[in-house]
């Protein structure tokens, strides 16, 4: 597969962490206060778009086919069949160009499966997984949310099991115990992979 860019010279860092672990908002925060600039890879998908999303803004919104296509034609650092769902999700190689060309590092929120794809590309990728201080803190986070059925709780907290499995894949690991702190532990790290690059 042929990739318009040198891999290596293409910054990008990596978020994972269970459902409930408070990535999105984690995410937004380090957007705008990042010590590094950061842009938020946008992820493409087969769902349709909910009431308050919008197309290239949200997510890139694409048929099946398309989708296919792209995959075929290896325009995906990562995809796959999320939550058996029947939707897939990826990560476009434009998208990581993009961070590229706008001078910031390609921010990516995706799972641990998705990562380990990533890391293999991007040897020099920056991963991070966020954690919650236990089990039991992010099974009261997900009811507390009163989205799911019982039976789509018991499958977030055995997916979230299998991802601490792999939890150690990742360079750094953040207990998000406490929102400002974890934020100000990740743009420590940010700082400091940052740093190395300039020696």
């Amino acid at each position: 597969m042929q990739r318009s860019s040198n891999p290596v010279k293409i910054q990008v860092v990596v978020l994972s962490g269970p459902s409930g672990s408070g990535k999105s908002t984690i995410v937004n925060r380090l957007v705008d206060e990042s010590p590094v600039k950061l842009i938020k890879a946008i992820s493409a998908t087969t769902r349709p778009a909910r009431v308050h999303e919008s197309d290239g803004n949200d997510y890139y919104f694409l048929t099946q086919d398309d989708f296919d296509t792209r995959r075929q034609n290896g325009e995906f650092v990562e995809c796959e069949e999320v939550h058996g769902a029947g939707y897939w999700y990826g990560t476009l190689d434009s998208e990581l160009q993009r961070a590229n060309d706008e001078g910031g590092w390609a921010f990516l929120e995706i799972d641990v499966h998705g990562a380990l794809r990533v890391m293999q590309q991007f040897p020099n990728a920056v991963t991070i997984f966020l954690k919650t201080p236990s089990e039991e803190e992010f099974e009261r986070r997900l009811r507390q949310r009163g989205t799911e059925s019982e039976e789509a709780i018991q499958k977030r907290l055995k997916t979230a099991r299998d991802e601490l499995e792999l939890a150690n894949h990742y360079q750094y690991q953040v207990v998000n115990d406490d929102l400002d702190w974890a934020i100000g532990e990740i743009s420590k790290i940010l700082s400091q992979e940052e740093a190395k690059l300039h020696v």
